[in-house]
């Protein structure tokens, strides 16, 4: 029987969905409110790997991630994917697009060995934590790089995407290792 322990602290990262930069540039005071001080961002870019956002937020979606300093427990991706969607159906309302949101936030963690997406819906690859919340291995980290799974979404497949999520592995080994964020260096 092997010995009962409790998983290193894992990095959140959200991925952000948006039709107006105008969106992200409100949101992410909020965001840092939450969840504390960014660490590493992934700056908009036009999102071209399906039209299945194409109602909610329009005809050319942009896709942001951000991944903040303070590490978290696995457990808590459930609560943070339970207010992030209420915060999508509040800002909804503010806009007053009623269900239909103007900005989408995908939370997610990754591990020093994958990346995990937080979702409310069921699929065989999908695991089951709490009030009605998944989550999903997205991508396994192996030979130094970051790889999807047969289910992996496109986008999650892409070469930004795969850069942005080894740049912030690198971070988390490196809060890993000596139990303080990542400092970018200043050079002379």
């Amino acid at each position: 029987m092997g010995a009962i322990k409790k998983p290193l602290s894992v990095k959140l990262i959200i991925g952000i969905l948006c039709g107006d930069p105008r969106f992200l540039d409100s949101i992410r005071p909020i965001l840092c409110e939450k969840f504390g001080k960014e660490e590493e961002n992934l700056p908009l870019f036009p999102f071209r790997f399906t039209n299945y956002y194409e109602e909610e937020i329009g005809n050319a979606p942009l896709r942001g991630f951000l991944s903040y300093e303070r590490l978290i427990s696995r457990e808590e991706i459930v609560d943070i994917k339970l207010w992030t969607n209420d915060l999508e159906l509040t800002i909804a309302k503010e806009q007053g697009t009623g269900e239909k949101r103007p900005i989408n936030l995908d939370p997610g963690y990754m591990t020093l060995g994958q990346f995990f997406l937080a979702t409310t819906k069921d699929q065989r690859q999908r695991v089951y934590i709490r009030d009605g919340i998944f989550v999903e291995p997205t991508l396994y980290f192996q030979a130094g790089h970051f790889h999807p799974f047969d289910w992996t979404y496109r986008d999650y497949q892409s070469e930004e995407y795969i850069q942005y999520l080894e740049k912030v592995r690198q971070k988390l080994a490196y809060q890993h290792a000596t139990g303080k964020p990542y400092r970018e260096r200043s050079t002379p």
